[in-house]
């Protein structure tokens, strides 16, 4: 295109940020008003310049485009750029953030201009991670997002917030640091840090193990995978509404994101090795955080190991390297994306109402909430994975690809989808049906703005469910191009493995029996 559209799409919210920044002056009602109007109509803007990248797309193309690439880094190199598998993510998280603009307009009420820059800053940060084509930049971005999370949770979270944003930062950044160390090697081994070209640079057996192991360390801290899992209950719990959406909407899929993006196509040799390994963790994941949502007392906490038990049939999907698997993985993400981001919204109507998020204080709110026990239907069987539903979609791809080539596994992860089941229709009994509790009593039903809110994600869940196809023909040439490289290259190293251990086998020659000794 004539025009940078990436580049407007990453740092318009920036400009917004700066605009708060120099516009609004003190803390009281119109100065706040002045934030949140600014905030919204810049993250509704950028939402609108991204739909420019959807229209413009070339489906059937597995290459970078819209690329941007300026050499003015030194060592790395400002270049963007998106192809099937970064767009979907880049489309989920600019129309999610005017959602969570309009969650956050009444519950917000201190430090809102600090809030609305923390936020737009935020998806600055997230757009970058996603478009960006150099290792360095990749890093800055990814790592960048922790800050403003960092003080989201810190200054607007619940009372033990201080203890949940160290852990949370604590927790994925040194898992970054380890990563770091992998990008320095990749630099010294390949002399660059451009992805387009260590894509197709072909690293050393021996390297990729190691390389892996540390790519692994950060994305399975940010997904978060099973066992380094524990950090995302505290920080959903005591993040604001909209920080858990973002949190569960966004954040988590950058692990899935770099698994696709850096693991499986420059690390195919160590990706095919330590499949098992990964296997073994998502089903751990799906059916003991399954069980550990069953006992939970807080409906927040209940709904961040859901998330856990359901990112375990991505990394599933992605590591069985199939088609059907690797596209069910990127459609569960960006499926669970709005479902799970939907149910934290559906948190914060009841929480802005009552002041609290215990499953045994509320019941019966059928009786004065008919519109929210609907919405809050609809996002459960969802989650569950009820067919008609986008939930449903991705977990039965993701089953499929990887029931190809390893049948146990996936049918040890099956038992996540009746898990997912209890435990979700055991919550909405508790909290909508049976009798009204007093406490609830004088509770109303969703406004006009929370209507804005939940329509569109409503109108996605169904549409997805039923229709899945423009996700997945976005993501389809890309995902195909990945998997055949990473097919050719497995097969390559395997043959040579193959021609090695024949080179060093003994020789074993007949013993020849000279005829006159046998006389």
């Amino acid at each position: 295109m004539a025009w940078p559209v990436l580049s407007v799409v990453t740092f318009l919210p920036v400009l917004g940020a700066l605009l708060i920044m120099l516009m609004v002056r003190g803390n009281g009602p119109f100065a706040k008003g002045t934030a949140r109007w600014i905030a919204l109509w810049t993250t509704l803007v950028t939402f609108a310049v991204s739909l420019v990248l959807v229209r413009r797309f070339d489906m059937s193309s597995p290459e970078f485009q819209f690329t941007e690439k300026h050499d003015w880094l030194g060592v790395a190199s400002y270049h963007l750029g998106v192809d099937g598998i970064s767009l979907p993510f880049i489309i989920l998280t600019t129309a999610l953030m005017p959602l969570c603009i309009l969650a956050s307009w009444t519950s917000i009420q201190k430090r809102v201009k600090e809030y609305m820059i923390a936020f737009l800053m935020l998806e600055a940060l997230m757009i970058g991670t996603f478009a960006a084509l150099d290792l360095v930049l990749f890093y800055l971005f990814f790592e960048g997002g922790l800050i403003p999370m960092f003080l989201i949770i810190g200054i607007w979270g619940g009372p033990r917030r201080v203890y949940a944003s160290f852990k949370f930062f604590l927790y994925t950044f040194a898992g970054s640091v380890l990563m770091l160390l992998a990008i320095m090697a990749m630099y010294w081994q390949a002399g660059t840090t451009d992805i387009t070209v260590l894509l197709r640079h072909g690293f050393p057996a021996g390297m990729q193990y190691w390389a892996w192991l540390a790519f692994f360390a950060s994305f399975a801290v940010k997904m978060p995978m099973w066992p380094v899992h524990t950090w995302l209950p505290d920080a959903h719990v005591e993040a604001p509404t909209a920080g858990s959406v973002i949190l569960a909407a966004i954040l988590l899929k950058m692990g899935g994101y770099g698994f696709l993006r850096f693991s499986l196509p420059m690390f195919p040799v160590a990706s095919d090795y330590f499949a098992p390994l990964v296997w073994t963790m998502s089903v751990i994941a799906i059916v003991y955080t399954s069980l550990v949502a069953l006992m939970q007392e807080d409906v927040k906490k209940l709904i961040a190991y859901s998330s856990v038990a359901h990112m375990g049939y991505v990394t599933m999907g992605i590591f069985a390297a199939t088609h059907q698997g690797v596209s069910g993985a990127v459609f569960q993400m960006i499926s669970h994306g709005i479902v799970s981001g939907a149910l934290f919204l559906c948190v914060g109507v009841v929480y802005d109402r009552m002041h609290t998020r215990e499953i045994a204080f509320y019941g019966g709110l059928a009786h004065r909430m008919p519109v929210f026990a609907f919405v809050f239907m609809l996002f459960t069987m969802a989650n569950v994975g009820l067919p008609g539903t986008s939930g449903f979609v991705g977990e039965f791809l993701s089953l499929i690809g990887t029931f190809k080539v390893n049948i146990p596994v996936a049918t040890f992860a099956t038992l996540g989808v009746i898990f997912s089941a209890a435990y979700a229709l055991w919550l909405y009994r508790k909290m909508v049906f049976g009798t009204l509790k007093p406490a609830v009593e004088g509770i109303r039903d969703m406004g006009l703005r929370e209507a804005v809110i939940f329509a569109p994600l409503v109108v996605l869940t169904i549409l997805f469910g039923v229709w899945p196809k423009p996700v997945l023909d976005m993501s389809s040439a890309s995902v195909a191009q990945l998997l055949d490289g990473y097919g050719k290259a497995v097969k390559t190293a395997k043959d040579e493995g193959t021609k090695a251990a024949a080179a060093k086998a003994p020789t074993v020659e007949a013993s020849v029996i000279p005829v006159s000794a046998t006389r």
